[in-house]
């Protein structure tokens, strides 16, 4: 993906380079399977014939638990091995497809999944900061990027294969009909899912532990949540935690809502059906890689904030899905928005975590950076849900999502420029 990133971490030491590799594979297939169970789960609440309103719902349960969770799940993941906790996290994950294979209700299982990847997030990110030096977490964030997001591409198309019908009619073996499954066409596509979580297991035995070790602390529930937004309020008030944190915060959430709303509108405008939906969703994750790679590569963490024009560009950007009416034109646009987003967060988040692991420590800073992130994103995908349910139509929320993005990114550029670059570089170093 990134010759020099990869150059970048085999030179810290042999047994660094090979725990952050294998992270990168850990992470690799996690995130194939967790947006191809997305997919799914929408096909699974389509077949059910269950309101439209649930569908924004499903983002909204994976979700919830990011935030619930938050003042406990950092402190847990500084406490065991950080490859313990992922390990923990794939088991709950394929325990919720299991929750599908019997019939459970697909938002339940979704809620399991995302307690799963409330657990796994401070976790990853956190070994991140760990292993490696300031100095090449915009190129490890870059390069963890560029996998992550085709993980999304190749998810996001294993999703639209599985609920396609080639996999609709594919016949189980004669067995199967022992086992207390559910009566449904996706019982391949969730066996499928089902093994690869099981894959990502296995592979958390190999990750190492980076040997980082933080002082203990009360894990009373009162005083936990008391130090929790305690931990926030130091992120949010230093000067580049906080200016970080909100846009990856806005970014988050208009992303997530963003990706329901892309769905609808090729299916309302292209005229495409769910599986081929996805696959057109999938090309602005492949403009999200090539974004993360130049990113990666000719990015500083010091020029970070330089970047803020960019969130700018991208607010008016989205309001020209509008205007396009072929899918030829759809993947360009959708294309450059992932690349100009991506190229813009990524050195964001690696300036959040720099921030968060001096202030605060790895584990704990990635909890407050993801309760921000996801409470974010349970605002605007309630908000979602509350405009399909009251049928305001899909043009008046691209619009209303465009001049968000670029009113907020407006404002946040304007404040930005009280701060002194030089305090900036020195804070970065």
């Amino acid at each position: 993906m990134n010759s020099g990133m990869a150059e970048g971490v085999a030179n810290v030491n042999r047994a660094q380079s090979r725990t952050f590799f294998l992270l990168i594979a850990v992470q690799f297939i996690s995130t194939v399977a967790d947006n191809a169970l997305l997919i799914l789960a929408i096909a699974r609440v389509i077949e059910l014939h269950a309101q439209a309103w649930l569908i924004p719902v499903l983002k909204l349960s994976l979700t919830f638990c990011y935030v619930l969770l938050a003042p406990f799940v950092g402190p847990f993941a500084d406490y065991l091995p950080k490859g313990r906790v992922m390990l923990l996290a794939n088991f709950l994950k394929a325990a919720a497809v299991c929750g599908l294979l019997m019939g459970s209700d697909p938002t339940l299982a979704l809620a399991l999944a995302g307690l799963a990847a409330a657990i796994y997030a401070p976790a990853k990110y956190g070994l991140i900061t760990e292993l490696l030096p300031a100095a090449q977490l915009v190129q490890a964030n870059g390069f963890f990027e560029g996998v992550t997001v085709s993980a999304v591409v190749l998810g996001t198309a294993l999703g639209g294969l599985l609920i396609s019908p080639l996999l609709l009619t594919l016949a189980l073996p004669a067995w199967f009909e022992l086992l207390p499954l559910t009566s449904t066409g996706l019982l391949a596509g969730m066996f499928i899912l089902l093994a690869l979580y099981v894959v990502a297991a296995m592979l958390n035995f190999g990750v190492a532990d980076s040997g980082a070790r933080y002082a203990s602390h009360s894990i009373h529930p009162i005083r936990m949540v008391r130090r929790f937004f305690q931990e926030n309020e130091i992120l949010w008030t230093d000067p580049l935690g906080g200016l970080s944190m909100a846009i990856t915060t806005l970014l988050w959430g208009v992303g997530a809502t963003l990706q329901l709303i892309v769905l609808r509108w090729a299916n309302e405008t292209l005229c495409l059906p769910l599986a081929q939906a996805a696959y057109l969703q999938g090309v602005t994750a492949l403009g999200v890689v090539g974004g993360a790679v130049l990113a990666s590569r000719y990015v500083k963490l010091s020029d970070a904030i330089k970047l803020l024009p960019l969130g700018v560009l991208i607010g008016l950007l989205v309001p020209l899905m509008l205007a396009i009416g072929s899918v030829v034109w759809a993947g360009i646009l959708l294309l450059t928005v992932g690349a100009l987003a991506s190229y813009f967060v990524v050195p964001m988040n690696a300036l959040l975590q720099h921030r968060g692991h001096n202030l605060l420590t790895a584990g704990r800073s990635i909890a407050v950076q993801g309760f921000n992130e996801n409470g974010e994103i349970l605002l605007m995908l309630a908000l979602y849900a509350a405009a399909t349910a009251n049928q305001i139509p899909l043009q008046a929320l691209i619009i209303c999502f465009g001049m968000l993005i670029t009113l907020i990114m407006a404002l946040v550029w304007f404040a930005q420029r009280r701060l002194p670059v030089s305090k900036v570089a020195l804070q970065c170093h």
